[in-house]
């Protein structure tokens, strides 16, 4: 291992987020544990900032249910976080691409997660180089939310120049991310959210924004090419109507029940009337967060950040999250002593 020594891992110690059973933020507590030796293929990170997504919100709640596997009565991973943004510190003995020093982002959903601390391992494979020119606060907001919405609109959509694009929850981390990818690619774009938050799409480029507790999208007069829904809150035949002949609809998240319906009810959709109807299935990918790296070194896109909390506050950042209020997303500090 290069290095941190093994001797000094063992007799040091770090502050975590951790929680022992599921519930509410209020199951949550910081303790100190151990620091973690990476194994061969992995690095340990100094971890500077964190970001809160909604996997970190079912899995505190466990629910639904189905986010228990691997863990149904007690959860699997004491510590949540997995989007994150840190210094290396350490590297495994096959550890190819980092060295101590060198300032990283990543996401940690396929590689044990823990990233509500102020130490955590990760697969090499899991990490990118951090964004020139980016705090590190910045560069944690960029993972699963980004990557979510290029996902979605480039590969499931097929976004190209011209397309009418709504975005169903367009307020979050995935909406705001999508909203300016899309409009780089030429797109006009329509955010749908709650009222509070639409002064802010048009921030990031929105061409239209609607309020859905006034309006629903669904019943108005413009049919979209590509619509990237987050939070499943309108019946399949009303998304369908909506569509353009031979339009895409990509479901990034909602309820299970919406999610299942649309899995299984998609394929006979897009036999019978040509617009298709689709799941999209979150896939962790470097070359994604290359991409996105590219993309905010340039300024094209610029994270959006709500708030900021301290590790010792991180529970009140799941619980805010928790509310539906986020504007983009919500961010975990870590002390100057990870530095």
């Amino acid at each position: 291992m290069v290095g941190i020594t093994t001797d000094t891992l063992v007799a040091r110690k770090m502050k975590a987020l951790v929680y022992d059973e599921y519930g509410s933020p209020d199951v949550l507590r910081i303790e100190e544990v151990a620091v973690p030796a990476p194994k061969d293929h992995e690095v340990l990170i100094a971890v500077r900032a964190a970001s809160v997504n909604s996997w970190d919100w079912d899995l505190l709640r466990g629910k639904p249910y189905i986010i228990r596997l691997g863990g149904f009565r007690r959860p699997r991973y004491r510590t949540l976080g997995a989007d994150v943004a840190g210094r290396v510190v350490a590297v495994g003995a096959n550890v190819q691409t980092f060295r101590p020093g060198d300032e990283v982002f990543g996401d940690l959903s396929g590689c044990g997660w823990g990233g509500f601390a102020e130490y955590v391992c990760a697969a090499e494979t899991a990490l990118t180089p951090k964004p020139v020119g980016l705090s590190f606060e910045q560069a944690a907001a960029i993972p699963q939310a980004a990557v979510l919405a290029l996902q979605g609109l480039r590969d499931s959509g097929k976004l190209r120049e011209g397309h009418r694009v709504l975005i169903n929850g367009a307020g979050g981390g995935v909406g705001t991310f999508g909203i300016q990818y899309a409009k780089l690619r030429g797109a006009r774009v329509t955010g749908v959210d709650a009222a509070e938050k639409l002064s802010m799409l048009r921030s990031v480029g929105a061409d239209e924004v609607v309020d859905y507790a006034k309006e629903d999208f669904t019943a108005r007069g413009p049919k979209y090419d590509l619509i990237l829904d987050v939070v499943g809150n309108r019946p399949l035949s009303a998304i369908k109507r909506a569509l353009q002949p031979g339009g895409t609809y990509v479901m990034v998240g909602g309820p299970m029940p919406r999610i299942l319906q649309t899995a299984l009810a998609g394929p006979l959709i897009a036999k019978f009337t040509k617009k298709r109807m689709k799941v999209l299935l979150h896939k962790p990918n470097h070359d994604d967060q290359l991409a996105w790296k590219e993309l905010t070194e340039a300024g094209r896109v610029v994270p959006v950040i709500d708030r900021r909390y301290s590790l010792a506050d991180a529970a009140e950042a799941l619980r805010y999250f928790g509310e539906g209020r986020v504007q983009g997303k919500v961010v975990v500090c870590m002390e100057a002593s990870t530095s």
